[in-house]
């Protein structure tokens, strides 16, 4: 077991709370326009969220098992953002900016609430062609799977083995337990108009990151960027509506040291969505190959090798009036990319949202998380989580 690829991914908590302003999808019919005229609008969402949480973790080696109770942010994090948009010479010209912000403070540094950015990029879209997206934002690969996650606005999974349970930031919701996460990256991407009704199209490039090993003299590379895309199709059938997507990247990594071998890093991801009436139903997957089965940018240095990854997420909802209950499975098979060691992580979920008003909601949530690993790893696992808290937004 590589103790070092453990230490750095306890980090990442911290770091995708930074990062996971995906709430974003929620944001459209909530935003407060500050100005609008002469074909100028700029308008600010914002998301808030806290939950008490209770833990238990049993882990291999008693000195880890406890019971831990917190109070934190959920699977997504706090935000404020602000939007820009212009109709100029017939281009629609627009730009997002969002800043995050963590309620939890460090117990080494007193008040050490950090703001970050994960999305500063702009627009130049045109009814003829489509639309052109410059700047940094979320990758297009496993972007869908993640958009779509029933519990979105709930907390998921909090592995003690992943740093998780005493971290600052976020909890994990199903990343590494159903799909890789997909960090936000400097990118530049096209987007079709509908090519016909329902279907849309995006493909970009995207700033590459090692994957291969560096040797003691030479240096990891990439002589092309890294290219994703993703394919959706939303139609309706019997009085239903079905959204489908498949999403992919691909990147290679050389190295000035002619031992080391080259990597090909390739991915998919796919997945559907049905929703009759209350009833929703979503499946979801992905496939990969030497890619870090937590994160698409392979935060935390993983050494990715030229093996597997895979895992998929079944999830329900039923919403009747203002209440929405929500189930949901998820498992990631493992070959050794993410921590080393060949391990499968798995994630059980019920959860409850009780919408007040158009700007408050209330969630209840209850996860069992589990890795199954050889002994010796330290990596094995099972903990059990119950959540409670609120979330505002606008």
């Amino acid at each position: 077991m590589n103790n070092k690829k453990i230490a750095n991914l306890k980090l990442l908590p911290f770091a995708i709370a930074t990062a996971l302003t995906c709430g974003m999808v929620q944001q459209a019919s909530a935003e407060i326009m500050l100005y609008d005229k002469d074909d100028t609008t700029f308008s600010t969402d914002g998301y808030i969220n806290a939950f008490f949480v209770n833990t238990d973790v049993d882990r291999e080696g008693d000195q880890f098992d406890r019971r831990q109770s917190r109070v934190k942010m959920g699977f997504l994090p706090n935000w404020i953002g602000f939007n820009f948009g212009k109709q100029i010479d017939g281009l629609k010209l627009g730009g997002r900016a969002s800043f995050w912000v963590t309620i939890n403070d460090s117990d080494d540094n007193g008040t050490g609430t950090d703001i970050d950015v994960r999305q500063f990029y702009g627009t130049v879209a045109s009814p003829e062609w489509g639309e052109v997206l410059i700047g940094k934002d979320f990758g297009l690969f496993s972007r869908s799977n993640i958009f779509l996650d029933e519990l979105l606005a709930g907390y998921g999974n909090v592995s003690d083995a992943l740093g998780l349970v005493d971290g600052n930031g976020v909890s994990f919701g199903n990343i590494g337990t159903g799909y890789p996460y997909p960090f936000p990256t400097s990118q530049i991407t096209y987007r079709n108009n509908n090519l016909a009704e329902g279907l849309r199209v995006a493909v970009g490039i995207m700033d590459p990151v090692d994957t291969n090993d560096d040797s003691a003299v030479g240096k990891s590379y990439q002589d092309k960027p890294r290219f994703e895309s993703e394919v959706s199709y939303q139609f309706d059938l019997g009085g239903s509506t079905i959204y489908t997507w498949l999403n992919g990247a691909y990147q290679n990594s050389e190295n000035t040291d002619s031992t080391v071998k080259d990597l090909a890093s390739k991915g998919v991801g796919y997945g559907l969505q049905a929703k009759f009436g209350g009833l929703s139903l979503t499946g979801s997957g992905f496939q990969a190959k030497g890619i870090n089965p937590f994160f698409t940018n392979n935060a935390g240095q993983a050494t990715l090798r030229d093996i597997d990854s895979r895992g998929y997420l079944l999830q329900g909802s039923y919403t009747v009036g203002k209440n929405r209950f929500a189930l949901s499975y998820g498992k990631t098979k493992d070959d050794g990319n993410g921590l080393g060691s060949k391990a499968d992580y798995e994630t059980r979920g019920v959860a409850y949202f009780r919408t007040i008003n158009d700007n408050l909601k209330l969630v209840a949530e209850y996860n069992q998380y589990e890795i199954d690993a050889a002994a010796g790893t330290g990596l094995k696992e099972d903990s059990d989580t119950f959540a409670v808290g609120a979330v505002l937004s606008w």
